[in-house]
């Protein structure tokens, strides 16, 4: 695109230069960064969200697992479990921004709705770490055994929930008091939870059994297990506060499309290399999904319902992600 413009200002008499300079300045701005999390590299790929191409990748730390934006999407935060510190890029340019040390062996993060909690999971150390998000104090640290690893929130902030992947169970922490208040069995394997729209239900992707297991985690009781396929691991908002896409992390690899209202599958999309994290696009139309066991970013027409782009990243690509998204919850 940045050759086309300088073309075209060749080819226009000189009274143009203003106009054309400010239709390419106008088509820069337009251009969005993709930010793909290559776990086993401990670096970042930067694609460009129009052209699908890979524009740049930088070093970012040792056994980088999780990325999650901050709350005012300005920055976005990558969990450096071996290396215990968190990493801030400018999901904007891809640059660095800043760093903080001396978090314990961080893996998966949350920031609770009302910006008044920052949780980390510590998968190796079986603990979950409770900071204060303005200053990176440590509040409190909880054992969770065993393998603590997704988390979600309530709406109203008064909970953390949290798989523990190696027991099979889901813990419940009280952000008021910094406490656990319950730990109750699930399908095997649980990996991702999310809160359901409504507030009402938690949605853990247990791998183990390839189900979503839905729970009313007020009354601390399963009311339902969705099948959706082989090692089901993670879920992510559609955008339109009903659906989740669920990533079925197998080598043929899937992703299912469930309602919350119906909780059922409505439908299903072939995507290979063992399917993680997920983003959508804003316009709904593509599904943006890192696939851990084939090196590649792969792209979903959600039109079509047809792998439309496989994007080759670095090694274990995990999380992603995108300004220009249909939403996190």
């Amino acid at each position: 695109m940045i050759a086309l413009c300088f073309a075209n200002i060749v080819r226009r008499p000189a009274g143009w230069l203003p106009m054309i300079l400010l239709l390419c300045s106008t088509t820069a701005a337009h251009a969005v960064l993709a930010i793909a999390l290559n776990s086993a590299d401990g670096t970042i790929s930067l694609i460009d969200t129009e052209t699908y191409q890979v524009t740049g990748k930088a070093t970012v730390c040792k056994e980088p697992h999780h990325l999650m934006p901050t709350p005012d999407e300005k920055s976005v935060v990558i969990a450096c479990a071996a290396s215990n510190q968190l990493v801030f890029f400018d999901p904007t340019t891809g640059q660095e921004q800043k760093r903080i040390r001396n978090i314990s062996d961080p893996y998966q993060l949350g920031y609770s709705p009302n910006r008044k909690w920052f949780v980390a999971t510590s998968l190796r150390l079986d603990r979950v770490d409770l900071y204060d998000p303005t200053d990176f104090r440590l509040l409190a640290r909880l054992p969770a055994p065993k393998t603590p690893s997704h988390m979600a929130f309530d709406d109203g902030s008064q909970f953390v929930f949290v798989t523990l992947q190696d027991s099979n169970e889901v813990m419940a922490i009280s952000l008021g008091t910094q406490k656990v208040v319950w730990v109750m069995p699930v399908a095997a394997t649980p990996a991702g939870i999310v809160m359901s729209p409504d507030n009402r239900y938690l949605l853990v992707a247990c791998m183990g059994e390839g189900v979503v297991e839905v729970i009313d985690w007020r009354a601390q009781k399963s009311v339902r297990k969705v099948p959706t396929a082989t090692a089901a691991h993670n879920l992510q908002p559609k955008g339109d506060g009903r659906h989740f896409f669920v990533s079925n992390r197998s080598v043929d690899g899937s992703i299912s499309l469930l309602d919350t209202q119906t909780m059922t599958v409505v439908e299903k999309y072939d995507v290979p290399g063992g399917p993680d994290d997920m983003m959508v696009r804003a316009d709904g139309k593509e599904l943006w999904a890192t696939a851990r066991f084939a090196r590649k970013v792969q792209v979903i027409d959600l039109v079509s319902k047809k792998l439309k782009m496989s994007i080759p990243v670095g090694s274990s690509p995990h999380g992603v992600f995108f300004l220009n998204h249909a939403g996190l919850r």
